[in-house]
């Protein structure tokens, strides 16, 4: 598929499909599964933090970029900071190159892992963008991905929802990441029984 058919199918998805959200990664066409409650709750908490510590920059939850220089890419991160100014007159994706940071939130779906996981890391590391942050859900862990080298992260930091993490240079903000465990799934309460 080339770039153009595949962003001409994400603008007709956009206006026909209530919360479809395609992505052209590492030549595969995907979709990212439309957003919970909780994960809603965590890019509240995210942005407010950010906008804390660097009133300068813009947590932007909605803007495309342009990725994998070689392959012609699309991502439709869950946020990316960037100055506030970035992406004016941008169209749908933008250049990433003013992109200080990407954040995914891990989805309740089949592709998390392919996605997330190993395709996104890799393909933000080749655009070159500082730091990936993935808050992972599923495992309950924060992974702040750093230096990139062209093709991936050189360095990958693992920790616990309840820790605290300094996102690196050039982002430079604290995360006490204890409130992530309010917002992850948790197996149904059980209906409670009714007499007979």
């Amino acid at each position: 598929m080339l770039v153009t058919e595949f962003e001409e199918l994400a603008r007709h998805a956009a206006r026909s499909i209530e919360g479809a959200r395609l992505e052209f990664i590492n030549g595969h066409l995907g979709g990212k599964a439309v957003p919970d409650g909780g994960h809603g709750r965590v890019i509240q908490w995210l942005t407010r933090i950010c906008l804390q510590h660097r009133p300068d920059l813009w947590l932007d939850p909605t803007q495309g970029l342009v990725i994998e220089a070689y392959r012609e890419g699309r991502a439709r991160p869950d946020c990316s900071l960037a100055p506030a100014e970035a992406f004016v007159g941008q169209g749908e994706w933008a250049d990433p190159a003013p992109v200080l940071m990407v954040v995914e939130v891990t989805s309740y779906d089949s592709d998390t892992d392919r996605r997330d996981r190993v395709e996104k890391p890799r393909a933000y590391a080749e655009t070159g963008i500082p730091v990936y942050l993935l808050i992972d859900r599923d495992t309950c862990e924060v992974k702040v991905h750093s230096r990139p080298d062209g093709g991936r992260y050189e360095t990958v930091q693992t920790l616990p929802f309840g820790k605290e993490v300094v996102l690196p240079e050039p982002v430079g903000i604290p995360l006490d990441t204890e409130p992530l465990k309010n917002w992850v799934r948790r197996a149904p309460r059980p209906l409670p029984r009714t007499p007979p």
